[in-house]
């Protein structure tokens, strides 16, 4: 069974080249939410192993993402990739409950390792 991935960004863009990374690290299918909004009502209890989320969207911010989704279910993992690197930004992530954080730009290893590191 092969992971089950929600990515949320609003740049078409960066959502193609997540969608890239992750194929290139043998996740073939992912979900596409263009905001946080999306993202959200896309989001359903045992249907994600993971969520991507950028931070910065109109909307709902990737924070509301992540304490929303954390609402409707504890244990999906939750990774931030986003530009905002600063430390204070990571500790307001992990106050929110992401699971990780990826730091834009990555190289698809980088994504591959966050992924073992999750499990999936």
């Amino acid at each position: 069974m092969s992971t089950r991935v929600l990515v949320a960004d609003d740049s078409s863009t960066m959502r193609k080249i997540i969608l890239r990374s992750l194929q290139a690290v043998g996740v073939p299918n992912a979900v596409e939410a263009a905001d946080g909004e999306e993202a959200v009502s896309l989001f359903k209890p045992g249907e994600f192993d993971l969520v991507l989320t950028d931070w910065n969207m109109p909307g709902k911010s990737g924070l509301e993402v992540i304490q929303e989704i954390r609402k409707i279910d504890a244990d999906v993992k939750i990774m931030m990739v986003t530009t905002e690197a600063e430390k204070s930004r990571v500790m307001e992530a992990i106050q929110a409950g992401v699971s990780d954080y990826l730091v834009k730009p990555f190289t698809a290893d980088t994504l591959r390792e966050k992924l073992e590191k999750h499990g999936c």
